[in-house]
């Protein structure tokens, strides 16, 4: 799960076998430990933001997510603090198919509004933090072009390249891959002229339930000064969550595993 916001693990091949996969390969290996450890997964998460004056605000809400038909997932997001944020939830329908656009819900209790996120505002702040919407499911592969720019003793360096520049905030971003767990450890976003701006990585990994699983990752906004740390708890996998727990009249009324 990217627990990320979320994530955890398939286990990979030996180092010799590595060396000999595509970089399609290696991307979509990565993409599975990420994303897609057991059949679904759940966890509870403390984000704190931190501006580059050191004042922290902080969020704790409950993850769940659930693998479906052909790759496609769907996730759910319950909030549970602070108070103004108290039962706000967000539902995502992650689709694989090129052709498809991920559904996404924003249920706002204080204003008793239920949105509807568009396609373009994937990219944009997710609750007030330095995380964005796309980075809680994560992004779909076909969107970018890959390229193994180098491989070292323990990683792959893959650089990403968006195939519609004009529909995200970045020119490319480069993906650190361990290469025995296939985890990616950090995430490095580059503007449109060439200049770091953002890094998300994964800074503690435990092994759950036999899956490598990210317990904190941070993104730095290296324009701000600003940080979001994610901590993940509780994490579990392969719980039999139903796809009923996912449809959109949940917004209102979350499912049972996210308040037990």
């Amino acid at each position: 799960m990217k627990t990320g916001i979320i994530a955890a693990l398939l286990l990979g091949l030996t180092t010799g076998a590595n060396a000999e996969l595509s970089v399609d390969e290696i991307v979509t290996k990565a993409n599975e430990a990420a994303y897609y450890a057991g059949s679904d997964g759940r966890a509870d998460v403390t984000m704190n933001i931190v501006d580059k004056s050191g004042s922290t605000r902080t969020r704790e809400f409950t993850l769940l997510r659930m693998n479906t038909k052909g790759g496609s997932q769907k996730f759910y997001v319950y909030f549970k603090k602070p108070a103004d944020l108290y039962k706000q939830a967000y539902i995502v329908w992650k689709e694989v198919d090129e052709n498809k656009e991920d559904s996404r819900w924003l249920w706002l209790p204080a204003l008793n509004l239920n949105k509807r996120i568009a396609p373009g505002e994937k990219r944009t702040s997710f609750v007030g933090s330095d995380f964005v919407y796309e980075d809680v499911s994560g992004r779909n592969l076909k969107e970018d072009t890959h390229e193994l720019v180098e491989t070292t003793a323990t990683q792959y360096v893959v650089k990403n390249t968006p195939r519609n520049p004009g529909d995200v905030e970045f020119s490319y971003y480069t993906v650190m891959i361990d290469k025995d767990t296939f985890l990616p450890r950090k995430a490095e976003y580059f503007d449109k002229n060439g200049k770091l701006y953002r890094t998300v990585e994964a800074t503690k990994v435990e092994t759950i339930q036999g899956f490598p699983t990210v317990i904190e990752s941070v993104v730095k906004d290296l324009n701000t000064g600003g940080s979001t740390i994610n901590t993940f708890s509780k994490i579990e996998y392969n719980i039999g969550l139903k796809e009923a727990s996912f449809e959109e009249r949940f917004l209102r009324r979350p499912p049972r595993e996210v308040t037990r």
